[in-house]
């Protein structure tokens, strides 16, 4: 097989939530555990920093790896979805995964895995502990894939790890309630490792307490002691972040809802320099040197890690941005980030997956904005007709598109250069935006 046709064996050939939803989905760490002891238990071989919660999983996980790639550490970085390419996922000091590597593993490894029946997510796990591990990578950041407890990333002791918010998504999985949701996040807390909470409220943050009570870990809670003082969104999107003990900032992930993962990633930093993991960039450089790494990883994030689609700017003229923000808790901000913009007209193309709360995020949308409905390429995805039909019960007026290409060609022809075009809704329509409009 060559890439293309690998790929598509993992797509159409392996159970894959992000495609079928609950169908794709599996419990458990039987298949996990399996596939770690085939392959010599390569999560033991590189120390990693596990990153869990509903919202801001991948910003803070990516902002992590750019730090720790400019202090010298050799940084494997494992995240999903994809939005273009399955080598996103997985990825060394920001270069993705070789075609090659990920065509080889299946080759190799099929004939082991098949009778195992995994799914797509534990494949690629599996996969990406064992490239970490052969790559000699000094640490992992790894991303939870769903909830934290079962998930299959949980195999990993990690040197620290992180919860970032709490909200409700994938609720038929998690409970229905934050509490019951929190509890499932909590179970990437391990025994004698700090933790980190980014967001906490009266129902999560006792959740969390005991947790780490009963593990004896360390809780640090961000938001008690915030370092990012202020946020300020600048004229080319990126952010200013007015810090507590670092100066000013600049960063160039875009969003209101940057601040809060920013203070995340500065509490989690300064536990790795309290456990003398940071000591390339603090034992042999002075604050001033130490500031000058930090500055320059927020700002380059995009560039070290190869981010994509948190408040996007895509073109300036009209001002074009897209954003994977895809549940209520990140159309909270998303709403009014998209009213905060200055333009004559908005123009949204949106479009949502069948398992989200798309009632709720209809109803934090703008009512004066036109509106270019669409579905993503996968079978999850509401279909267009339909998202039209419930947005006009919430005074949403628009247009409905088979595809986001031809939603887009629409708003691009309809916006003048004072427009501004937003592109969003779920992971999977920015995705489609970025491979096939740009």
């Amino acid at each position: 097989m060559n890439y293309q046709e690998t790929c598509e064996y993992l797509y159409n050939q392996i159970p894959m939530f992000e495609r079928q939803g609950a169908a794709g989905y599996k419990e458990g760490l039987s298949n996990t555990m399996a596939l770690d002891e085939h392959f010599g238990h390569p999560h033991t071989r590189f120390a990693s920093i596990h990153v869990a919660g509903t919202n801001g999983k991948g910003s803070v996980s990516h902002t992590l790896a750019a730090f720790l790639q400019k202090c010298g550490y050799k940084v494997g970085l494992y995240t999903s979805p994809h939005l273009v390419d399955f080598r996103e996922r997985i990825k060394v000091n920001g270069e993705m995964i070789p075609e090659e590597e990920v065509v080889r593993f299946v080759e190799d490894e099929r004939s082991f895995f098949e009778p195992l029946s995994p799914s797509f997510f534990e494949v690629t796990t599996a996969l990406a502990f064992k490239y970490f591990a052969d790559r000699g990578v000094d640490v992992a950041v790894v991303e939870v894939g769903l909830g934290g407890r079962l998930d299959c990333t949980n195999i990993i002791t990690p040197i620290v790890s992180v919860i970032t918010n709490i909200s409700f998504d994938h609720t038929q999985f998690l409970g229905d309630t934050l509490a019951k949701i929190a509890s499932e996040k909590a179970g990437i807390i391990k025994p004698n490792v700090p933790v980190v909470i980014g967001e906490s409220n009266e129902e999560t943050r006792p959740v969390f307490e005991t947790k780490a009570q009963e593990t004896g870990s360390k809780i640090i809670f961000a938001e008690d002691q915030p370092e990012i003082l202020e946020a300020t969104t600048l004229p080319d999107g990126h952010m200013q972040y007015v810090t507590e003990h670092w100066d000013t900032i600049e960063g160039d992930l875009g969003g209101i809802y940057q601040k809060k993962n920013m203070n995340t990633v500065m509490a989690v930093l300064k536990v790795l320099a309290e456990q003398g993991f940071l000591s390339k960039c603090t034992s042999r450089e002075s604050r001033q040197s130490y500031l000058k790494e930090l500055s320059y990883a927020i700002n380059h994030v995009c560039s070290l890690t190869g981010l994509m689609g948190r408040w996007q700017v895509i073109k300036r003229t009209p001002y074009t941005v897209c954003d994977t923000g895809h549940n209520v808790g990140g159309w909270i901000y998303l709403s009014q980030q998209i009213l905060s913009v200055e333009c004559q007209k908005r123009h949204i193309i949106f479009g949502m997956v069948s398992d989200k709360d798309v009632e709720h995020v209809l109803d934090m949308l703008p009512k004066d904005a036109i509106y270019y409905f669409t579905q993503a390429s996968t079978k999850r995805a509401i279909q267009a007709a339909v998202v039209k039909t419930l947005a006009a019960q919430h005074g949403l007026m628009g247009e409905s598109y088979p595809s986001v290409v031809e939603a887009y060609r629409a708003a691009a022809k309809a916006a003048s250069p004072q427009d501004f075009i937003f592109i969003g809704g779920s992971s999977y329509l920015v995705g489609d935006y970025l491979k096939k409009c740009l």
